[in-house]
């Protein structure tokens, strides 16, 4: 292990504050979890208490060899984000950016086969069947001005 606390570690394009421990430091990368994070640091063989600022090269290399490839390492496959893929057909993990722009392409496929939550997307509205009757409101404020109230009986009036 090194000897001095690294402030900031980078792991899979993203920056970790290096005094977390290593699963909730791992949490940090979108994409993975709290739970992720331990099962990467056990497959890894890395233990879960050292903050990431202790790691040396050679651990943070292998955490993310674990995270690149979880399935191959033995993390069961219903821990990942990207369960049978529907454009590969295959199960995968995504992380960062790839995670965002899979997210967009999935809501854009359903605005295009106007599926039920395709519509609720592209109007703006709740996708999964909360209530809309008090809230979700966005823009103006809700509710009737005395100042438009009197401005409209003035009208009536003449």
């Amino acid at each position: 292990m090194s000897k001095e606390l690294r402030y900031v570690v980078r792991i899979l394009n993203t920056d970790i504050d290096g005094s977390l421990k290593v699963p909730y430091g791992l949490a940090r990368v979108k994409g993975i979890g709290v739970n992720l994070g331990w099962a990467i640091c056990s497959r890894a063989g890395i233990d879960p208490n050292l903050r990431i600022g202790m790691l040396t090269e050679r651990q943070i290399e292998r955490i993310e060899a674990v995270a690149r490839n979880p399935e191959a390492s033995g993390i069961p496959a219903w821990m990942l984000n990207r369960r049978f893929d529907p454009v590969t057909g295959v199960n995968r993990q995504l992380y960062g950016a790839d995670l965002e722009l899979s997210i967009k392409e999935d809501i854009q496929r359903e605005m295009r086969t106007k599926s039920w939550r395709g519509i609720r997307h592209s109007l703006g509205l709740k996708v999964r069947g909360q209530r809309t009757r008090t809230t979700g409101r966005k823009g103006m404020t809700v509710g009737v001005s005395r100042k438009a109230l009197a401005e409209k009986k003035e009208e009536e009036k003449k």
